[in-house]
């Protein structure tokens, strides 16, 4: 079959999605025609993103979150009011898209969490498949828990989720935990994290430092001031900071380091412990690895706080408010073994290809029945 993928690049996240999706279906023979990649101002295409693809990557404008002036926390409000002033201009990416469609006559459509791929479906109605995959869709699953605090964002996070698989024939919840059995009346497929061959192929050691990771730069601040309450600990950080040298020794126990994802890999494999924001993609290869994680979500942005949530139900690790070194180190001085809980998040992630297969022959068997 012939996918035709469109991805959100706000974040790697989904990207990474992108990336391991593609790996599976073209190992069991499919194709992927090409990608759409929605992208800001804010965000740079990662390099290593574009060359893992060798079929046509087109980039689109895309909504994207404001954040303050310290690069932190998300602004609701200037965020809506924002992309609301851009809608002429997505509106003729919805367009862009559409032409992308009829040109690669794809089987299928795959949206990794783009609302500008719910749009399109919605708006122009194309006949081929639309597939929808996100953790976010977990939310549709009862044994979801939702974050309490902010109804508001709870409700604009639902609103998003609903656009984003509108009208999908298949609902695709990725889930750091094995939940009960879906309710299939909805079209929800529940699967594990998209992690990487190459996270499954990693040595694993650990050596004397702490990894953190911090999508927006504005943290920085809070892992310098935690570097200096624990000077006797090494940290070495990444960030997406081109307006300083590479690497950035911030103090003699904390370097940042540019967005480099071979240098990042090694240093998830062999580091002691784990610092960042509640991104699912993250957390899901640090638990593949055997990481403790402690996990700040971003302020303002709802379905982080829900991603801490859902970690530490799977053991991932320890939420908190603030890149506190010191929550992490009583964390991982409380654990016991952790070996059997490893090993059965594993066995869960490496069951991927089975539910990729199963996927695909449902929709091509649908599509043999609808062409009688």
């Amino acid at each position: 079959m012939k996918f035709l993928f469109i991805v959100q690049g706000e974040g790697r996240g989904h990207m990474t999605q992108a990336q391991v999706l593609k790996n599976v279906l073209e190992k069991q023979g499919h194709v992927i025609v090409a990608v759409i990649l929605g992208t800001s101002k804010r965000r740079k295409i990662p390099s290593y993103f574009l060359a893992s693809f060798n079929c046509p990557v087109y980039s689109i404008p895309s909504p994207n979150f404001i954040t303050d002036k310290a690069n932190k926390s998300i602004k609701l409000r200037a965020t809506i009011f924002e992309n609301l002033k851009k809608s002429p201009q997505f509106f003729r990416t919805l367009k862009q898209i559409d032409h992308q469609v009829s040109f690669h006559q794809p089987d299928g459509i795959i949206n990794f969490y783009d609302i500008l791929g719910g749009l399109y479906n919605l708006i122009f109605r194309p006949k081929t498949k639309f597939i929808a995959i996100g953790h976010q869709y977990l939310s549709f699953h009862p044994d979801f828990n939702f974050y309490k605090q902010g109804e508001i964002n709870k409700f604009l996070f639902k609103l998003n989720t609903k656009i984003t698989c509108h009208g999908a024939a298949v609902k695709i919840a990725l889930s750091l935990w094995q939940p009960s059995a879906a309710n299939r009346k909805n079209g929800l497929k529940v699967w594990p994290p998209l992690v990487k061959e190459i996270i499954k192929k990693t040595a694993v050691r650990e050596e004397n430092f702490f990894l953190a990771y911090v999508v927006n730069p504005g943290y920085a601040q809070e892992l310098i001031q935690s570097a200096k309450e624990n000077p006797d600990s090494d940290i070495q950080a990444f960030w997406d900071n081109s307006g300083v040298s590479d690497p950035y020794e911030a103090l003699p126990n904390l370097v940042f380091h540019q967005i480099n994802e071979s240098l990042f890999l090694e240093k998830m494999a062999t580091c002691k412990g784990f610092l960042t924001t509640a991104g699912f993609e993250s957390i899901g290869e640090a638990m593949y690895l055997g990481k403790n994680i402690l996990m700040v979500p971003v302020k303002g942005q709802y379905e982080q706080h829900c991603n801490a949530i859902d970690a530490e139900k799977a053991g991932a690790g320890k939420a908190s408010k603030t890149f506190d070194l010191k929550v992490l180190k009583r964390y991982i001085g409380s654990l016991k073994d952790t070996q059997h809980k490893n090993a059965t998040y594993k066995a869960w992630q490496n069951s991927l290809e089975e539910h990729v297969f199963e996927m695909v022959n449902e929709i091509s068997s649908d599509e043999k029945v609808n062409a009688y």
